[in-house]
């Protein structure tokens, strides 16, 4: 097996493990907040964080992955905004109504797109910006449904957008800037994106429902299902920035969009959720939306592998030619005083 068959193998069990267990773990959150009325976002989040972490320092202990220091300072602060993204996400969806969230959701490909071709000089094709544009209007048919404006909401919108976008384009860079994994990444910022959660977490949901997450009553239905939360959290967490890694930032809210349409379908199939013509035509053309993308970006990454092996051997060949035509003595430079070149081998049979 090749290089590039084992890296397309690995991007799609990443892909598969983050729609599996992000699929999962929203149905079970939903059994959690909606039957069990544990409404306590924020600060669930911050215990999956913790418990991420400490699942990775298991895995460190067994040497199941190498611990890689890098840049403190890069860590601490994308660990930080990576908390206030998830913060501000959940404030926005408790100052606004559930249509205006999703389409706060929605411009997150296209912040993506903007940031990234002007701070990154990204360039996307036109066939990617059609497909992306078709499948923001599908997930915009099955999940938009009103759309109630106010200037506290917005502004938490906007900047939950941005810490959003930026926070995941840095998954992608940190990980190539650095040469580190995924984990390697997920294991030294987790605990500053926790810490920050854990902090802010109460206040947050203390402030959207009115309740104290330290008062609640848990029952041990509830633990089973937080704890049950927090165990599937590892591997959203770890798919998550495994994904990013290997692909794109875009690409992942691609993936989150899958992800939308397929809890739509689970949560009419499995919990009879209300389901209308709208939802089913919405989700039909975000699928054709994303098939055109999955397409083009395959056909795009294939052309680039093309050119990067067209172009290694004239590299090597115009490499080589000098050294030959100077030994010959018919170099470009012909009537120009040579400097005598030693060959190695010769000096070997010398």
């Amino acid at each position: 097996m090749t290089e590039g068959q084992k890296f397309q193998l690995g991007t799609v069990g990443a892909l598969s493990l983050s729609v599996v267990s992000s699929v999962s773990i929203v149905i079970c959150n939903k059994a959690l907040i909606s039957s069990l009325a544990f409404t306590f976002a924020t600060t669930l989040t911050s215990w999956h964080l913790l418990v991420t972490f400490c699942s990775l320092h298991v895995a460190l202990w067994l040497k199941l992955f190498e611990h890689k220091p890098f840049d403190p300072r890069a860590v601490t602060g994308f660990g930080i905004l990576n908390g206030l993204s998830i913060g501000l996400l959940n404030l926005s969806l408790g100052f606004n109504s559930v249509g205006f969230y999703q389409m706060t959701k929605l411009a997150i490909i296209p912040c993506t797109v903007l940031l990234e071709t002007l701070f990154f000089r990204k360039r996307f094709s036109r066939s990617i910006q059609f497909s992306l544009a078709i499948l923001l209007v599908g997930v915009g048919i099955a999940t938009v449904t009103d759309l109630q404006l106010n200037a506290l909401g917005s502004v938490l919108s906007l900047l939950a957008v941005i810490t959003t976008c930026v926070a995941q384009i840095m998954t992608n860079t940190i990980q190539k800037k650095f040469k580190v994994s995924s984990t390697q990444l997920l294991y030294q910022s987790c605990p500053y994106q926790a810490m920050t959660l854990f902090i802010v977490g109460p206040f947050l949901d203390g402030l959207l429902t009115n309740q104290n997450v330290f008062a609640f009553k848990y029952t041990p239905q509830v633990l089973f299902f937080v704890v049950l939360s927090c165990l599937i959290s590892v591997s959203v967490n770890f798919s998550t920035f495994l994904v990013i890694g290997k692909t794109s930032p875009v690409t992942y809210q691609v993936l989150g969009h899958l992800k939308t349409c397929l809890v739509l379908a689970f949560g009419y199939v499995l919990l009879h959720d209300p389901f209308s013509w709208r939802n089913i035509l919405g989700i039909l053309i975000a699928v054709v939306g994303m098939v055109i993308y999955s397409y083009h970006c395959t056909v795009e990454s294939q052309q680039k592998a093309n050119e990067a092996a067209t172009q290694l051997p004239q590299i090597k060949e115009s490499e080589s030619v000098p050294l030959i035509s100077v030994e010959k003595g018919t170099g470009i430079n012909d009537g120009v005083a040579k400097v005598p070149v030693w060959n190695s081998n010769k000096d070997l049979h010398a």
